[in-house]
């Protein structure tokens, strides 16, 4: 159900009245003021999307939308019933609320990809475009069933890059627990003991004394340093400098550096792919893939080789000299310029990437285990001889006693 606002004035008081109504439409709305005897003079819909998290819509309600309406528009119902049958099954309520601004703009006649396109939060350039392609060819049903399994692909491919970076970020954030709560509660009471029998600490105790007393003493300062500096991040990262500096990280960090590089490959064959399959021109759609890249670098290559491509050289031909695109991009895109099927071949690319990536995160998985394994010995080992060492000298001190 949709809030809207509206003002009415009261036939019986000559009075104005101003309230809100839930309703499926703006119709349905209009209904429900009249029949309590009103006579509307402006009615909108109440904007909802600026709380916390009311505009995200995830990628599950969004292949669950598409797969919907295909289905329903399939079936030859009119677009504006469709999209109001599907309004009522949707459960996030930012979907909800664009959906109803969407169908009061079909109904006045907009597209469904003019509609969409006011939009872009929750439906992207690549929606948008399929959309548009699928109306202007007439196979809107055949778009939305492509955009669905786009959709469900991309989300896939991230969930599982997501999924590699998870595992060590949890064995970190161990490893760190650890280190705190040893240095603030255990070698305090060893610096006591010694305290008392006027003994001197061994160097590696001491120096881990040092760093347990400030952590102590400026815990706070430390909460406060490191929430800085995550917001200043934060900050950075959305500059066009920072978000580069991001983006060349990723492509060039130990083990995740080709993951991540794989991804971007898979992500631009398959929405490439899938833009030709529905009838966008080349040139678009090497301005729409550059920006679902989610690489600067990548997106820089893909203009750069739209330049190429413009003034007449093939799509295989201009990607070749890539720094960052991997060379059996290329080499598939040429295949398919001489069979007569780029997007067939751009399609087995990104099947062929799509299993690279799993194999490279089972293979990450397996390295990164005795990696950490390590890291958390040493840890362990580097706290328990600051611990046990003063112990053992002063058991020695005792024996020789």
């Amino acid at each position: 159900m949709l809030t809207y606002k509206y003002t009415a004035r009261d036939p019986k008081t000559k009075q104005e009245v101003k309230s809100t109504v839930q309703a499926q439409s703006e119709q349905a709305a209009v209904k429900v003021i009249t029949n309590q005897g009103l006579m509307p003079t402006n009615i909108e819909l109440q904007d909802e999307q600026g709380g916390f998290g009311r505009d995200r819509v995830g990628a599950k309600d969004k292949v669950i939308f598409f797969r919907q309406l295909s289905t329903l528009v399939s079936a030859g119902l009119p677009l504006a019933q469709s999209l109001r049958t599907v309004s009522e099954q949707v459960s996030s309520k930012g979907l909800v609320l664009a959906l109803g601004k969407i169908i009061a703009d079909v109904e006045g006649g907009s597209t469904l990809a003019d509609a969409m396109s006011l939009h872009p939060k929750i439906f992207n350039d690549v929606m948008v475009n399929l959309v548009a392609a699928g109306e202007a060819s007439g196979t809107l049903d055949e778009t939305l069933q492509r955009i669905a399994d786009q959709t469900e692909k991309d989300a896939e491919m991230a969930s599982k890059v997501r999924g590699a970076l998870v595992y060590p970020a949890i064995v970190l954030f161990v490893i760190i627990a650890v280190i705190v709560f040893m240095l603030t509660t255990v070698l305090p009471q060893i610096e006591l003991l010694y305290d008392d029998l006027g003994q001197q600490l061994p160097f590696i105790t001491s120096v881990l004394l040092v760093i347990a007393n400030f952590i102590i003493g400026y815990w706070w300062l430390i909460i406060i340093l490191l929430a800085g500096g995550i917001f200043l991040l934060r900050q950075y990262v959305q500059t066009e400098a920072g978000r580069e500096q991001l983006d060349v990280f990723k492509m060039s960090v130990p083990l995740f550096g080709v993951l991540f590089k794989k991804l971007y490959m898979a992500r631009f064959t398959r929405t490439g792919a899938t833009l030709l399959k529905s009838g966008v021109q080349m040139l678009e759609m090497m301005r729409i893939t550059s920006k679902a890249a989610g690489n600067v670098l990548i997106e820089r290559d893909i203009q750069k080789a739209a330049v190429k491509v413009r003034g007449g050289k093939t799509l295989s031909t201009s990607l070749a000299d890539s720094d960052y695109f991997l060379p059996l991009v290329p080499q598939m895109i040429s295949i398919g310029e001489q069979s007569g099927s780029i997007d067939g071949m751009m399609s087995k690319a990104a099947d062929f990437y799509e299993k690279e990536l799993d194999d490279q995160i089972k293979t990450i998985s397996t390295t990164i285990e005795p990696i950490l394994m390590i890291v958390l010995a040493v840890v362990a080992g580097l706290m328990v001889g600051a611990i046990l060492l003063p112990v053992y000298g002063l058991v020695g001190e005792n024996i020789a006693i």
